[in-house]
This record gives structure tokens, sequence and C-alpha cells, in this order.
């Protein structure tokens, strides 16, 4: 799962050496914490939160594909 996310991610920026992509199980769900570098932030989120919102809806497909629930969270 973090593999395929960080594709995606690295496909979307112009530094994907700066991207960072911390996996943080908790109980019942996995979080996914995603660091850009600064500039790439604006191409990860898209206008309005679009791009985000397709990333996690992808996501969470395959994860419900499992049975599994995830958080994606884009950190600064």
């Amino acid at each position: 799962m973090k593999e395929l996310l960080e594709i995606v991610i690295k496909g979307l920026v112009d530094a994907p050496e700066q991207v960072e992509i911390n996996e943080i199980p908790e109980d019942k769900e996995t979080v996914y914490e995603i660091k850009v570098a600064e500039t790439d932030m604006g191409k990860v989120i898209g206008k309005q939160g679009r791009i985000a919102k397709s990333i996690r809806t992808v996501m969470k497909a395959i994860a419900s594909k499992d049975k599994k629930r995830i958080v994606i969270k884009f950190v600064e």
C-alpha cells in the first residue's frame, strides 16, 4: 500500500527525492503522513483539494478491498 502511494505522489511532484511517507499503524486503521517539498505541496493538494481527495479515494478503495481502513494526511 505504501509503495503504491509513493509511486503516485512521486509522479506528481518536481522533487521526488524529498517525498517522505510515514506509515503509522493504529488500532483499527493505518495513518499515512505525506511530506513533500514546500514548493510541491500545491501540486499534491490541487485546486480546492481535488487531487488530494482523488488520492484518498483511490487509496481507500484499494484498502477496502483488503478490508482495511486508512487515513492520508498531508504534513508540511
